[in-house]
């Protein structure tokens, strides 16, 4: 006999699947309560996120209504006020006499004749009579003691019309004849190198392009004996610097130009051509040397 027959207590198959069901319809209707709830709780916020925007955007509203407002009304008041404004004054003419009117005419005159008609000399055209004067005093006795940078020998006159040619025709920018050798040469810039000091003191310096360290060395030389000079007073920051080319030469004049100073730049005779850009710089001398130098020159290479 088996183990049901003889237990009248235990569930039969139907009671089991009762059971079952009822535990589903339990844990569904626990479901639907809590979707239920869900659902109201959504609704309730979507509701105050609605109430909030609305009455947010309705506080911005009046707002920006209540500026234009505002904005309208100063804008009215502006214009009122501009249309009340005499904003051009008109001026009061008077009808000049006469009388006042040969006045004026003989002072404006009065004034063009005062006008000075300008020189031809440029750059030293208001400096002639002090470099007339130093060239006469060149051409006397010669001033052996003089301090440093003034002339300490006597000028020769084909040297001082030299000089004057180039300062009040020229405007201290030319080519001159050479004086016939490298020392005279040397002697006529050392006379303008004694002028220019006097118009413009220390701010400017010498520039000398020879294309030999002969030549350099004969150009320091001469001017070292006519202006009393020491070898100190030749080198990149002294007075007056030595060049063998003609492109290291145009960039210390630049640099010198940048610094506010004026270079002096002299082209010795035996150059066959003046750089270009040495013609830009407003005061150089360039010596034009002769067929009977030029041809010594070339003899001595």
């Amino acid at each position: 006999m088996s183990d049901e027959a003889t237990n009248p207590t235990s569930p039969q198959p139907e009671d089991w699947k009762e059971l079952a069901t009822n535990e589903l319809r339990q844990q569904r209707e626990a479901l639907q309560q809590e979707i239920s709830e869900l659902t109201g709780r959504r609704d309730q916020l979507q509701q105050d996120i609605n109430s909030s925007f609305a009455g947010q955007s309705d506080s911005i509203a009046r707002r920006v209504k209540g500026f234009q407002d505002y904005l309208v009304g100063a804008l009215q008041e502006l214009a009122v006020s501009a249309e009340q404004m005499e904003l051009v004054v008109q001026p009061l003419v008077v009808q000049p006499s006469p009388l006042d009117q040969a006045a004026a005419a003989e002072a404006q005159a009065a004034a063009a004749a005062e006008i000075p008609a300008p020189a031809p000399a440029g750059l030293f055209s208001h400096d002639e009579a002090l470099i007339r004067d130093r060239l006469a005093a060149f051409q006397g006795q010669a001033d052996f003691y003089a301090d440093p940078w003034k002339l300490r020998r006597s000028l020769e006159p084909g040297g001082a019309s030299l000089l004057e040619d180039w300062f009040l025709a020229q405007g201290g920018r030319g080519a001159q004849p050479s004086c016939g050798s490298r020392n005279r040469n040397a002697l006529a810039t050392a006379a303008a190198i004694s002028i220019l000091g006097e118009l413009y003191g220390e701010r400017f310096q010498t520039l000398v392009l020879a294309g030999m360290p002969e030549r350099l060395g004969e150009w320091r030389r001469g001017l070292q004996d006519c202006l009393g000079l020491n070898r100190e007073d030749f080198g990149p920051n002294s007075g007056i610097v030595l060049f063998e080319r003609a492109d290291a030469l145009i960039e210390r004049a630049d640099r010198l130009e940048e610094r506010g100073e004026l270079p002096f730049i002299v082209v010795d005779a035996a150059e066959p051509a003046v750089e270009i850009p040495i013609l830009q710089f407003p005061v150089w001398l360039a010596f034009a040397g002769s067929p009977t130098e030029l041809a010594l020159e070339d003899s001595l290479l």
